[in-house]
């Protein structure tokens, strides 16, 4: 079997929000990526492979070619296999541990490498802004390197869901308290802001604590670090 006209129309229409949306539907391409979702409570809609060795007990599989799969993939180098899976409907807002939040971050790249920071240092819910990236996106899906699968991700005014909760709340400032010297909650909020503007005021307004990551370069000009590498440190001086 082929790829047919409307599947790819289908397909390639998922590279935009609003259809994926309309559709429920976002894609996964990869061996590795593909199988985490097969391997999770992600629902299949369908996969599409050139090779279908190690998926002959799925169903729901269309058997393509490299070209076919080249007019469907975002990847420069196509890897065997994309699938279709549907979005899970959100999860209920998680009032105790770690949490981490994000205010408008918009690079897909770093959101896909804050998902798999969670998952490595057992964050299991991170709270997004709605301007935040998508994280069905598929630059973030393929940067999270199947763990969306273990992370609950849920998009919300992030202003009114700080309001509204008791737990200490820190922002990632650069005049914040030294990270390296805080006591740090079991339980809290860490909230991390936008790549070129920081966390923005109506957000910051209900933050109860401020930290940060010191310098140690003798010349101290670095501007900034990358937000996916500052939510690396904090997330583990947290943990430790």
């Amino acid at each position: 079997m082929s790829l047919s006209k409307n599947q790819l129309k289908l397909i390639t229409s998922l590279q935009q929000k609003k259809y994926r949306t309309v559709h429920n539907l976002f894609v996964a391409e990869g061996t590795k990526v593909v199988n985490e979702f097969l391997n999770s409570n992600f629902e299949l809609e369908q996969l599409f492979c050139i090779d279908i060795f190690g998926y002959e007990k799925i169903t729901k599989i269309t058997q393509i070619s490299k070209e076919e799969l080249k007019k469907i993939s975002t990847l420069k180098a196509p890897n065997n296999v994309l699938g279709l899976f549907k979005i899970p409907s959100p999860k209920t807002l998680k009032k105790e541990g770690l949490i981490l939040g994000l205010d408008e971050i918009n690079d897909p790249g770093n959101l896909g490498t804050i998902i798999r920071l969670c998952d490595w240092f057992g964050v299991t819910q991170l709270i997004c802004s709605l301007k935040t990236v998508d994280c069905y996106n598929s630059k973030v899906v393929q940067a999270s390197m199947g763990s969306l699968t273990r992370v609950s991700i849920i998009y919300t005014d992030l202003e009114i869901y700080l309001k509204n909760t008791n737990l200490p709340k820190y922002a990632s400032l650069m005049d914040g308290d030294n990270v390296y010297k805080s006591i740090l909650p079991k339980d809290a909020i860490l909230v991390m802001g936008n790549e070129a503007n920081g966390i923005s005021n109506s957000v910051l307004k209900h933050l109860t604590h401020a930290v940060s990551i010191p310098r140690f370069g003798e010349l101290q000009q670095t501007e900034s670090l990358n937000v996916a590498t500052a939510t690396a440190i904090l997330l583990s001086e947290f943990k430790r």
